[in-house]
């Protein structure tokens, strides 16, 4: 599938965000939504990132993936709105609507709310088969290790939210610091002479300044980039290893785009990460949607919120 970059560069006058990622926009251009009997939508509002997803009679038909704004209700109408400005599609159009994420109960459309949790896995096992066991969530201020059955149903999980450190935000941190893009970052961890030791600190705040401290020591940025790549996947492993990990290892979120990260915590666990094709940011909306059509099949098509035309 191809993705529109929704990414607009700033100009010459401007401060250079490198943290900044592209946002993402798709459509099944060989579908007519019209066509579908059940349209459902997942929108999941994250700390960072939101998305929208549409399934057409249960399967992918269109995301948007962008930048979570100010609040959460607007988050949520914008992320839907980056799939209406390329299918003609309104919420009206769709039978059933649910929420997750951290803002899931102030998506305005939205019928029923479900935790991320639950949607991540239901995504994951969508994106990569029935043979997915473990997930790894790496979102933008927490991370979440997930265990699941065969049909994506969630049998247990744990969570790490206590610092930013070891999320998409330290990433950001980090990218900004270096002046380095953040899609970038992966690539140029791998770069160095030396694999470096892990930056010691568990707060996003003294990570920064120990990088800072390394670059007056004399490390390259590369360097201190591998450093805090070889950080993070420590943390990840050691969360994942009081969940423990299985055959049918699964990422999702915006850093499971970062190879620096990933292929260090596939060395460290000694298992290889499941790819799929389709982007890794919209397994939680891509779940949220599936969860919808469900609901649409048991309890007959809902009827769309008034308030949402």
């Amino acid at each position: 599938m191809t993705e529109l970059s929704a990414f607009n560069a700033p100009s010459s006058g401007e401060k250079k965000e490198f943290w900044r990622w592209d946002e993402t926009a798709w459509v099944d251009e060989s579908r007519d939504w019209r066509s579908a009997k059940v349209l459902t939508c997942g929108i999941d509002v994250g700390s960072v990132s939101s998305q929208c997803v549409i399934c057409a009679d249960g399967e992918l038909y269109a995301y948007n993936s962008m930048r979570t704004g100010s609040n959460s209700p607007d988050s949520a109408t914008n992320a839907f709105a980056g799939v209406t400005a390329r299918t003609g599609l309104t919420v009206p159009d769709v039978q059933f609507v649910v929420g997750t994420g951290y803002g899931r109960v102030n998506v305005p459309f939205s019928h029923k709310a479900i935790t991320e949790i639950a949607c991540h896995a239901r995504g994951a096992n969508k994106m990569g088969g029935n043979s997915v066991r473990t997930i790894l969530d790496m979102g933008g201020q927490d991370c979440k290790a997930i265990h699941c059955d065969e049909k994506g149903k969630v049998t247990n999980f744990l969570m790490n939210d206590k610092c930013a450190a070891g999320t998409g935000r330290g990433m950001e941190v980090i990218s900004d610091l270096m002046q380095i893009p953040i899609a970038e970052l992966g690539q140029r961890s791998f770069e160095v002479d030396v694999e470096p030791e892990a930056v010691s600190s568990v707060c996003v705040v003294f990570a920064k300044s120990e990088a800072l401290a390394m670059l007056k020591a004399g490390y390259t940025k590369n360097k201190v980039v591998a450093a805090y790549c070889q950080a993070m996947a420590e943390r990840v492993v050691s969360l994942l290893g009081r969940i423990g990990v299985e055959e049918g290892f699964f990422i999702t979120g915006g850093i499971a785009k970062n190879p620096g990260v990933v292929k260090r915590i596939e060395r460290l666990l000694g298992i290889k990460a499941m790819e799929t094709k389709i982007d890794s940011q919209i397994a939680g909306a891509y779940g949220a949607a599936l969860f919808a059509h469900t609901l649409v099949l048991k309890q007959g098509a809902a009827k769309p919120l008034a308030a949402a035309a």
